[in-house]
């Protein structure tokens, strides 16, 4: 079969159900099987594919963190950790907004999602921003911002499904001759690969943040730092400091996997929730677990016809050609990074992470292992550009989030967003550049 067919069909159908306004996993499903007609392949290999993509040990962790974050927020934790963060706001000019970036990411470290991080933190911090004379809009912006940390800051939901999707890639023979051998994904050196590009992100923010107050003239509390009051939300928080350090701690530590770490979030939060802080309710605990159930259904029905989408690319050498065709044009690593940051930032504004992560993974980790990048290094790039696409319209899930949560409209929102996208972009440009800001921490531990 000639391959621009294929890639017509394949793409050319896909992107024709999206712009008609059809869901993004039902698009990927009819695109697949319109191209499985055109091989004449049997369709029922659509089916055996769909379901060995979820016959992994790894994706476990998925609905269980799901349920950890839904459970964490009924529980009262997050409400403790942004109260903990409201508390070091103190005089400094942009003290409180920058307290809601601390928030997004002590909540970013329990969640692994970008809208949940929006809406817990939003919930309390845009009302309490207001409080102390911000525009609304300002403030649901930042929030929106900063809750695209939610998949950087390990636990990360993406960073399972990245992790997922490039155990599948073989590398390419002539990478290996001319760079050595690669380290193989794991989704454990992943999350701690994300600690130091998940700051630089926050530290952009906050730098931004303290020059849009500067200028707007929101000033610190006129009280100053209380030191009474930081140890009075430190004590009443310690439970819920103490959950993502018993999480990562224990990945790191080698007591348990990535995976089984998300089944002690899950009975370290109930233990805390109903006989510590006691706000943990039965009709609480029965929402938390109907959102899981929606939200792993909505994930897993995305990986399936995610998965037969990347089958299609893989077979028909799709992803060898794209690579070919770019190093053609240059072999300038710095200069290929911003193109692939400039197409995933574009991507992530049209298409949901997930989905982008499980389509895009065996299109672009072929080029990157081609070039000597890190496997490790070129998903936390990919990641934290997705991650920005949380808030740029038009998908932008945390602007909508963030807006419903302010009463303000989602253009003010989105425009006073852009910015901080124009920041956590020069910032990931950064991360991509510099390697050991996402390798370092991995090399130490190992």
């Amino acid at each position: 079969m000639d391959e621009s067919s294929i890639v017509l069909i394949l793409f050319g159908s896909f992107l024709l159900l999206l712009v008609i306004g059809v869901p993004v996993s039902i698009s990927l499903g009819v695109a697949a099987l319109a191209s499985f007609l055109y091989l004449d392949e049997n369709p029922l290999k659509l089916v055996q594919i769909a379901f060995t993509s979820v016959e992994s040990f790894p994706l476990m962790a998925l609905p269980a963190f799901i349920l950890a974050g839904a459970l964490m927020e009924a529980a009262g934790i997050s409400k403790r950790l942004v109260q903990l963060a409201e508390s070091f706001a103190g005089p400094v000019t942009g003290g409180i907004s920058a307290s809601a970036i601390l928030a997004c990411m002590f909540f970013g470290a329990i969640s692994g999602s970008g809208p949940a991080t929006t809406a817990a933190v939003g919930m309390l911090m845009i009302p309490a921003m207001a409080r102390h004379g911000y525009d609304r809009s300002y403030a649901a912006a930042l929030t929106a911002s900063s809750g695209g940390l939610g998949i950087v800051i390990p636990p990360s939901i993406p960073m399972v499904i990245f992790g997922i999707s490039a155990l599948g890639i073989r590398v390419p023979a002539e990478a290996i001759a001319t760079h050595g051998n690669f380290q193989s994904v794991s989704i454990s050196v992943l999350f701690l690969a994300g600690f130091i590009p998940g700051m630089v992100l926050a530290s952009a923010l906050m730098a931004l943040n303290y020059l849009q107050c500067r200028k707007a003239g929101y000033h610190g509390t006129t009280e100053g730092w209380s030191t009474q009051q930081i140890k009075l939300a430190a004590r009443q928080g310690v439970w819920s400091i103490l959950a993502p350090l018993v999480i990562l701690g224990g990945i790191y530590s080698g007591f348990f996997t990535p995976t089984e770490s998300a089944i002690v979030a899950i009975f370290y939060t109930l233990v805390v929730g109903l006989f510590i802080h006691r706000d943990l309710k039965w009709p609480a605990i029965i929402q938390a677990l109907e959102t899981t159930t929606w939200l792993s259904g909505r994930v897993l029905l995305i990986l399936f016809t995610a998965t037969l989408f990347g089958r299609l690319l893989v077979e028909n050498q799709i992803p060898a050609t794209i690579a070919q065709s770019i190093t053609s044009l240059t072999d300038n690593v710095y200069l290929i990074w911003l193109l692939i940051i400039a197409f995933l930032l574009f991507v992530g504004m049209f298409m949901e992470t997930l989905a982008a992560i499980m389509i895009l993974t065996p299109v672009l980790l072929p080029i990157t292992y081609s070039l000597g990048i890190d496997p490790i290094h070129f998903g936390i790039v990919m990641v934290c550009s997705l991650s920005i696409g949380f808030s740029t319209p038009p998908l932008g899930e945390n602007l909508f989030v963030a807006s419903g949560i302010s009463g303000t409209s989602l253009e003010s929102v989105t425009l006073r967003a852009l910015p901080f996208a124009l920041v956590s972009t020069l910032a990931v440009i950064l991360i991509a550049f510099v390697p050991q800001l996402s390798l370092w921490l991995p090399a130490l531990f190992k």
